[in-house]
């Protein structure tokens, strides 16, 4: 690559890329670890889009009508922490900068959304980024057609990397934002050849450009380290009806003597090689330094969207009073005032009626009262839409002909359906919930990590949760996917025991502001165990006593979910001997953690044996059945401990004796009565 040739076309153009290039080497030099190839080889793409076409406000990185600019490659985050101290980010100073992965420093090793306002998503893993770009343009398209094009009418760009495009959630991705063809993101590929274990044809012989052709996209081939180019491809994508893609052609380690090799993806710290790269940019500034003119010249480009974002808040104010509300509370992530009373009210009706449904049910049921008042809620399904229950007769399904529906069909795309959730909950002013099956959280997994990491309030809804789904069997049974999701640091797992339960999981988990959620749903019909009205919400406590013992408490049965009615049975068998059972039902492990240990201690009180019961693994539920007491406390489970099977579910309990019988019998057992 001719770098004196690139130096001398545009000069102004070459002093701006060469100052993230030089910043890029100085920041992995310091830490002595890092990926210096990515930020060299984009620095000319990532230039040219800020200084030409990112709408944003460097003095106010989280107005709501920015551009979003989304570091698919999060291996190269000096890339964009280069970007934001040029521009003049007041939270990604030259000391953040100079501290690049260490400890307590913003600029982590991989881009993390909680650390700066200017960070739009957590990437790192290789097409996260990518399919959070999904759910990002399509809450645009939601909101814009809600709000009106004068407030809400912005872009989404990404940067991706071969590694990006190999990792399968890339094609779920691409497939949906084709699909609905999503005109307002803009994907720039840099497409360098390279991998860690060496060129892409090692692994790899897609023709990317015709796959983004067959899903749908408007696709561009480039030089990426042409300005004109980039400035023109960049131009044409932003008017193209379909998703774009800009297939930009770079070296990466642009002018290091690790250019187009694998040892360029990685930490370049050879003092000489350093020193020859930056001679050959002409830069001549110490480490850190950045000319006061280049600094000033990027501050600019930073500067330039202050009168665009005054403008629009001119525009903001306009609009009707009420939208400019329902706007900022969508934003702030509060809920309707109308939530809490309306959960109440429903409540009531339940307890009165008592219905015997699955909680799947109850979910609908829920959603039927709360989707109506809460028009930030966007729901969908990855192809079990009767299944999950997830859509409500109000919402409108999205479609290239109707932006206002709140309804997404994701196709058999757990992982791309929900990446793309967790892309619309940073986007912001959205609610995204969506459901699948309770044992392809396996396939959810990689985004529903990420949203606890991420620190957003998506709703992960996964019905048929145990053996209780019957004859599909053991491939669809999940037993140890309630320990998996419970064992994820902030994270609440809701799994209610009927539908007054479910309602106030929904309610915790549309309230929620920094926790995600997973409602482990059943596909049997369960007894209503609410049967006394109370507007307090009990679910929000994790785990409170449903029924208490007659007469001296011996034992504590816990369950969750279809397995209280069990617990329910089991101490109407143990009252009838005379043994004083109390029953608590855990709908929401983490949350009753979170509890004061005065409240912890009031429902499972020491002296009494415990039993928990539950159709799935034990591994969660030793932390309440031994507790503080130890492992010679006299507790015992009543679950699984093996896969499931295929037979009607009612069989099943009978199989793998998660029944009354059977609990009532651990309990006598601990109680030396067996």
């Amino acid at each position: 690559m001719d770098i004196a040739a690139l130096r001398s076309a545009n000069p102004d153009h070459w002093n701006k890329s060469a100052a993230i290039r030089a910043l890029t080497l100085d920041a992995i030099h310091a830490a002595n670890s890092g990926h210096s190839g990515m930020p060299m080889g984009m620095a000319d793409v990532a230039t040219v889009l800020f200084e030409k076409h990112m709408k944003f406000d460097a003095s106010a990185p989280l107005w709501a009508d920015r551009d979003r600019f989304i570091l698919s490659a999060g291996h190269g985050s000096m890339l964009l922490y280069s970007l934001l101290y040029l521009v003049g980010d007041a939270q990604i100073t030259l000391d953040q900068v100079k501290n690049f992965r260490q400890k307590g420093a913003l600029t982590a090793g991989h881009p993390e959304n909680f650390l700066a306002d200017a960070i739009e998503t957590t990437t790192g893993p290789l097409g996260q980024g990518i399919a959070n770009s999904v759910g990002f343009a399509m809450a645009e398209e939601i909101q814009r057609a809600r709000f009106g094009k004068k407030v809400v009418d912005h872009n989404t760009y990404v940067i991706a990397g071969d590694g990006c495009l190999m990792e399968g959630v890339s094609q779920e991705a691409i497939g949906i934002a084709g699909r609905h063809e999503l005109g307002k993101l803009i994907v720039l590929w840099d497409n360098n050849n390279i991998t860690i274990d060496g060129t892409v044809e090692l692994s790899d012989r897609t023709d990317q450009v015709m796959r983004f052709k067959a899903s749908g996209w408007h696709v561009q081939e480039i030089d990426g380290h042409n300005p004109e180019e980039i400035d023109a491809a960049i131009t044409a994508a932003k008017k193209s009806k379909k998703p774009s893609m800009i297939a930009c052609k770079t070296h990466i380690a642009l002018g290091h003597a690790a250019q187009d090799t694998s040892k360029g993806h990685g930490a370049l710290t050879d003092d000489t090689q350093m020193a020859d790269a930056k001679a050959l940019y002409g830069w001549t500034s110490g480490p850190f330094e950045v000319p006061n003119d280049i600094k000033s010249a990027w501050e600019a480009i930073g500067a330039r969207g202050t009168s665009e974002h005054a403008a629009w808040k001119e525009r903001f104010a306009s609009i009707p009073n009420n939208k400019q509300a329902e706007f900022t509370r969508a934003y702030d992530l509060e809920a309707p005032k109308k939530l809490a009373a309306t959960i109440k009210a429903f409540k009531k009706q339940i307890t009165e009626s008592a219905p015997k449904v699955a909680t799947r049910k109850s979910s609908e049921m829920t959603l039927q009262v709360i989707n109506p008042i809460m028009q930030e809620t966007v729901g969908g399904s990855a192809d079990l839409t009767g299944s999950n229950n997830t859509k409500t007769g109000d919402m409108g399904v999205f479609d290239t002909d109707n932006r206002e529906g709140r309804y997404v069909y994701w196709g058999i795309r757990e992982h791309g359906m929900s990446s793309a959730m967790n892309g619309m909950a940073l986007h912001g002013g959205i609610r995204p919930y969506g459901g699948t099956f309770m044992c392809f959280t396996d396939y959810a997994r990689p985004a529903m990590r990420l949203a606890a990491l991420s620190k957003i309030p998506t709703v992960f809804v996964m019905t048929h949760d145990s053996i209780g789904l019957g004859e599909d069997g053991p491939t669809h049974q999940p037993v140890e996917h309630l320990a998996i999701s419970r064992s994820t640091p902030n994270t609440y797992v809701f799994r209610p025991a009927d539908t007054v339960e479910t309602a106030e999981s929904w309610e915790v988990a549309l309230t929620s502001k920094t926790t995600p959620s997973v409602l482990a749903l059943s596909r049997q019909n369960l007894p209503t165990v609410r049967l006394e009205h109370k507007t307090k919400n009990l679910s929000a406590q994790g785990g409170y006593v449903l029924v208490d013992a007659d007469g001296k408490r011996q034992a504590i049965i816990m369950a969750s979910g279809s397995e209280v009615e069990i617990a329910l049975a089991a101490r109407d068998l143990l009252q009838a001997d005379g043994i004083g059972t109390r029953v608590v039902s855990m709908p929401c492990m983490e949350l009753f953690a979170e509890q004061d240990a005065s409240y912890r201690k009031r429902v499972l009180p020491g002296g009494p044996v415990r039993v928990a019961v539950e159709a799935g693994v034990r591994m969660g539920w030793d932390q309440w059945l031994l507790g503080e007491r130890g492992r010679e406390a006299k507790a015992d489970f009543v679950g699984m401990d093996s896969f499931g099977a295929s037979a009607p579910a009612g069989e099943l309990y009978e199989h793998f004796d998660i029944t009354a019988v059977a609990t009532a019998a651990k309990v006598k057992s601990l109680l030396g009565l067996s």
